[in-house]
């Protein structure tokens, strides 16, 4: 029997570090991104480290996290038989849409492929910050900070900074995608407006998570888990301290790992879950991941080359399938993360916080 105090020690532990998934250190090292924080100091103590790593290296490192997440999303959508009642044009129609619009992206790459790429580039910050927001959402309740609607819109805002500045700075996607930095240089006093707007942007990422935690603290005497801070701060330094080049490879690792933890932990506490189950978590999840990785493989490095052998450059086939597969994995995550999905619900809701921290991938 544990003695009073420490069992009011763990719940006080709990609300601050968070009510972990897995353990403190898998989620605040992976799914917080508190790799990346690391990361980004050596980045800028060797700025050339990335643009250093052979193309080999950056292919597998690619291949086993990037392209494995991008796959995720619909590995997900389709080893849930819900979603084929629940979403039929997500399921069904929006897989034909794609293939179909990138054939004819694919057709006139110098007209119409560049704007798909464009689209592609300034809509993932704005996922990652998504994703950042529902992951800080989410540990907030899974740590009983029950949040208002005006401080959800708070942290809303507050995770879509980074998005703001990437969106402003970017040299050819967001505010580059629209109006060229030639002309923007033309407008008196507007590139000196831009750029004081992005230092407010930049000093804004690190100060208002802070802020905003202590304004739920001193209103509400609750904390604001810490691994929701590291999430905001990690997001944020993907797309400040680091250039453009270094940010987006950054970036989509850690995010890639992000997700990967994520969904395979909801993935494996529902087969868990499961009456006619026999098999240990680890099965689960190594048989998720690898659906993911082969999936991958088949849609960034095999997909392009039917668009060449029907004619099309090598170059342009895979730069616009990498977009398509983007943005459908950005529309595919609006309608597999849904709280109105009951999975979803009892696996963000599992291990209240008035029981003890779980262990690893139990409920």
């Amino acid at each position: 029997m544990n003695a009073p105090g420490a069992s009011n020690q763990t719940l006080a532990t709990r609300h601050v570090v968070g009510n972990c998934f897995v353990n403190p250190y898998f989620d605040y090292v992976i799914v917080g991104g508190l790799w990346s924080i690391l990361a980004a100091g050596v980045f800028l103590y060797r700025p050339t480290l990335v643009q250093g790593m052979d193309m080999f290296t950056l292919a597998v490192l690619i291949l086993l996290v990037n392209s494995a997440h991008f796959a995720a999303s619909t590995v997900r959508l389709y080893s849930k038989p819900i979603y084929f009642q629940d979403h039929p044009f997500v399921t069904l129609a929006l897989p034909i849409i794609t293939l179909l619009g990138l054939t004819v992206f694919i057709l006139v790459p110098n007209t119409l492929g560049k704007h798909l790429q464009a689209l592609s580039l300034t809509w993932s910050p704005y996922h990652y910050a998504a994703q950042t927001y529902g992951l800080v959402v989410m540990y907030s309740f899974r740590s009983g900070c029950r949040l208002t609607n005006s401080e959800k819109t708070l942290l809303w805002w507050t995770c879509m900074l980074p998005f703001l500045r990437a969106f402003l700075g970017a040299p050819d996607s967001g505010l580059g995608w629209f109006v060229s930095r030639e002309t923007l240089a033309t407008i008196t006093y507007l590139p000196s407006v831009l750029f004081m707007v992005t230092d407010v942007i930049f000093a804004a990422i690190f100060v208002v998570p802070a802020v905003l935690a202590w304004r739920i603290y001193s209103k509400k005497r609750q904390f604001l888990p810490l691994i929701c801070l590291v999430l905001m701060l990690s997001n944020g330094l993907w797309w400040t301290v680091l250039d453009f080049v270094d940010g987006f490879v950054v970036a989509t690792i850690a995010h890639g790992l992000q997700y990967l933890a994520i969904v395979i932990v909801y993935h494996v506490r529902e087969r868990l879950r499961e009456s006619d189950n026999k098999h240990a978590w680890l099965v689960h999840a190594l048989s998720f991941y690898g659906k993911c990785l082969l999936l991958g493989y088949g849609l960034f490095y095999c997909w392009p080359h039917a668009y060449v052998w029907a004619g099309a450059g090598l170059v342009e086939s895979m730069l616009l399938v990498s977009a398509a597969i983007n943005i459908h994995h950005f529309v595919v995550d609006r309608y597999i993360w849904r709280l109105s999905t009951p999975a979803n619900t009892r696996t963000m809701m599992d291990a209240p916080v008035t029981g003890s921290i779980p262990g690893p991938l139990t409920n």
